[in-house]
């Protein structure tokens, strides 16, 4: 956490979360498997409790009012662009480029929702393993990445072509968006200035905020269709399986709509938001030591090729969902 408040990295879009997974992986693979027999249960226990806790206290950066500031435009927009990019991740992940479908829905979840705190709520719907997560986190990151550099250079082109109507607040929704983590969409709107900043962050947590009927939706849909066209994968059954209800989606709901009342302090609010960070990164470093760089390797470069892909809908295809919504809207 030390780590991620340096300011070189926060200008660059890495948080705590992104530093807590490399260090895991850099242990994981050097020093950890020493001391593995006696560690698994501790690092099985982040994996699972620690990150089901941390999503769920994670609603205590949102409340329901943040919908207002957005409007029904910002809204439907965020649904657009979440629910086109996660139905591409599954169809060019699985058909196009024959990724096994948990690593192609994991990609979808942190490239439409909120990187890799999305991959993490999705993880346990999907059942995945630490290495898929791994892969998803790290395409997630490298394309996030990526949009803190494009994005203001692509508001200067905007200033010109006048495809994202509204001028920096609407580009700040066009960021808020389309970019993946919330850390990234702050370093890419603050280049851009506060009004883009500050329309940024509410679209982004909208979008978040939607994290939690997509994992019901998700684990429905996984519950009652068979898997169509994916390699069956070790553990993965091929037909119908149990509806596997995300029991941790509706508490960071009840959190949502709890901090909505604004009955908390900020300070303790502020407090608690630094504990849940470091759930969510004990998770992350967790996974890390879970992660073997084999299997990495193993999975070749056509995780990365789907995250380019999705990155590249959500800079071209994001732009006309925002302004088609804006000009439908206003």
């Amino acid at each position: 956490m030390a780590l991620g408040r340096i300011g070189w990295l926060q200008g660059h879009g890495f948080s705590a979360l992104t530093v807590a997974i490399a260090l895991g992986m850099l242990v994981g693979n050097t020093l950890y498997p020493r001391f593995a027999a006696a560690g698994n249960a501790g690092v099985h226990f982040a994996r699972l409790r620690l990150l089901r806790l941390g999503i769920v206290l994670y609603g205590l950066r949102l409340t329901v009012q943040d919908i207002g500031h957005v409007g029904a435009a910002g809204v439907l927009i965020d649904a657009l662009v979440l629910g086109s990019t996660f139905a591409l991740a599954c169809w060019l992940g699985i058909r196009g480029l024959g990724l096994d479908r948990r690593t192609a829905m994991l990609i979808g979840a942190g490239s439409s929702i909120c990187g890799a705190a999305a991959v993490l709520a999705t993880e346990p719907v999907v059942k995945a393993r630490a290495e898929q997560v791994t892969v998803a986190v790290a395409t997630v990151v490298v394309c996030g990445t990526l949009a803190v550099f494009l994005y203001p250079l692509l508001f200067a082109l905007n200033r010109h072509w006048s495809l994202i109507p509204g001028g920096a607040q609407g580009f700040g929704v066009y960021v808020g968006s389309t970019i993946h983590e919330v850390a990234q969409v702050v370093a890419a709107a603050r280049s851009v200035g506060e009004g883009a900043a500050d329309a940024a962050v509410i679209a982004k947590m909208v979008r978040v905020m939607m994290l939690a009927p997509f994992l019901v939706m998700l684990s429905a849909w996984l519950g009652r269709a068979p898997s169509r066209g994916a390699a069956p994968v070790h553990g993965e059954a091929e037909g119908p399986g149990r509806l596997a209800v995300p029991w941790f989606a509706f508490g960071f709901v009840g959190v949502v709509l709890f901090n909505s009342l604004h009955w908390l302090p900020a300070s303790t609010v502020a407090a608690v938001n630094e504990i849940d960070t470091a759930l969510l990164v004990m998770a992350m470093a967790a996974l890390g030591l879970s992660t073997h760089l084999g299997a990495l390797r193993q999975a070749g470069t056509r995780p990365l090729l789907l995250a380019l892909a999705l990155f590249a809908w959500l800079v071209g295809g994001g732009a006309l969902i925002n302004r088609g919504v804006t000009a439908l809207l206003g």
